[in-house]
């Protein structure tokens, strides 16, 4: 009681909890009873409590077991979470961090090229023979987040898939002989080198364009895929027609290993993954957070290798001129890939995402089929010059790309 308002101090009920009944002052069972601070109750009347004969101080905290937990909490308290939630935090933290493993991949294809320049040795160990299952391990983890559906659907576009394989077969061999009679007529180049940048042109698409779409656009994933299959298996046929039309010679092209090299980068490692995604859900769920850094592990590692063991070509006397040469022809192939089809699919909704596809699928190839070709079928080594250049120049170009792009989506 208050000494000098003659007042009780009764909390301030929240719910109806205290009532009267039958002329008597009835409180339910569930009542706790409790000391608050002053601030917490309310003056009541003296004569309001006449009919009560009971203790001068009331002081009643409201709560049944299931409100008590909804009361307001003291602004003074710190909220301390359960150390399960703890956990929980910790472990989705981590994953998130191994998802987003990819946004590094520019960095890390950078760091692997540097280091192949500066010490050869830590990638020469990474030989040919690792490449195809490396890249097919990249078309796995494509296959693992993706479904038949996506297939199905990328079928559906035909006019999509012709583009990519007029800007394949049509606009970069252009390029590529425009960029071979540069180099011999403005810079003077030895006609070797103006062989190798063309023989680059007359190659089929590169299996790491697909994993830059799927980076970029995962939606568009699979088309990438079909184009760059498309143009794999017609290769057989196509580049040996594109190498005696550009540069003179005839390149017997291997159908067997062609086909081969097919089914072990692309069709097994995709089916795989699609079946173990059908199959088996929860297991791809439980892999997917470690596909990211390893696939940016196998790019790097991609990328570095062809550099390393090529490293006495690009450091070769013509090996800047060439790189230029090699840049400004990609750089084109980008460009070309990009604004072509935006011109033919102005009014697709998807337009942006299909010009980012079309444009990897232009400006990037099987630079190192380009490669074994010159090693295989020309005497001079300066063929295997630019190839080699290509390999490493057309990684870095296309994953810069990826970089800028994702950085404009967000």
């Amino acid at each position: 009681m208050s000494s000098t308002t003659g007042q009780f101090l009764i909390q301030r009920p929240r719910f109806n909890h205290v009532f009267l009944q039958n002329n008597s002052f009835h409180i339910p069972k569930r009542v706790q009873f409790s000391v608050l601070p002053q601030s917490s109750y309310i003056p009541v009347p003296l004569s309001s409590f006449s009919q009560f004969r009971g203790s001068k101080f009331l002081e009643c905290k409201c709560a049944s077991e299931k409100v008590s937990e909804s009361f307001e909490r003291d602004p003074g308290q710190e909220f301390e979470p359960e150390p399960n939630q703890i956990v929980k935090q910790k472990k989705a933290s981590i994953v998130d961090i191994l998802k987003q493993s990819n946004s590094i991949l520019p960095h890390v294809v950078l760091a692997s090229t540097i280091m192949a320049l500066v010490y050869p040795p830590s990638f020469t160990w990474f030989t040919s023979r690792y490449y195809a299952p490396a890249l097919g391990f990249l078309m796995f983890a494509v296959g693992v987040n993706s479904s038949e559906k996506d297939f199905i659907e990328a079928f559906k576009r035909p006019d999509a898939i012709f583009a990519g394989y007029v800007g394949q077969f049509v606009v970069k061999p252009l390029l590529g002989y425009i960029f071979g009679i540069i180099a011999v007529t403005v810079f003077g180049l030895p006609t070797p080198l103006a062989a190798g940048i063309m023989l680059v042109s007359c190659v089929s698409g590169a299996q790491l364009s697909n994993y830059a779409t799927f980076l970029t656009d995962p939606p568009l994933a699979p088309l990438s895929i079909v184009m760059t299959s498309l143009s794999t298996a017609t290769a057989v046929f196509v580049t040996p027609m594109l190498s005696l039309l550009l540069i003179g010679k005839r390149l017997p092209v291997d159908v067997v290993g062609m086909v081969s090299s097919i089914l072990q980068i692309v069709i097994a490692p995709i089916t795989a993954g699609l079946l173990l995604n059908r199959l088996f859900p929860r297991l791809c769920e439980a892999m997917r957070p470690f596909l990211p850094p390893l696939s940016v592990l196998d790019t790097a590692c991609c990328v570095g290798a062809p550099l390393a063991i090529n490293i006495n070509s690009v450091l070769s006397p013509f090996g800047l001129t060439v790189s230029l040469l090699i840049v400004a022809f990609h750089l084109s192939a980008f460009i070309a890939g990009y604004f072509l089809s935006g011109s033919l699919f102005h009014k697709a909704p998807d337009v942006k995402a299909l010009q980012r596809t079309l444009s990897f699928e232009t400006g990037m190839q099987s630079s190192l089929l380009a490669l074994a070709l010159a090693n295989r079928f020309f005497q001079d080594p300066l063929v295997s010059v630019p190839p080699a250049i290509s390999t490493v120049i057309m990684s870095l170009m296309g994953f810069a790309l990826v970089m800028i792009w994702a950085k404009k989506k967000e």
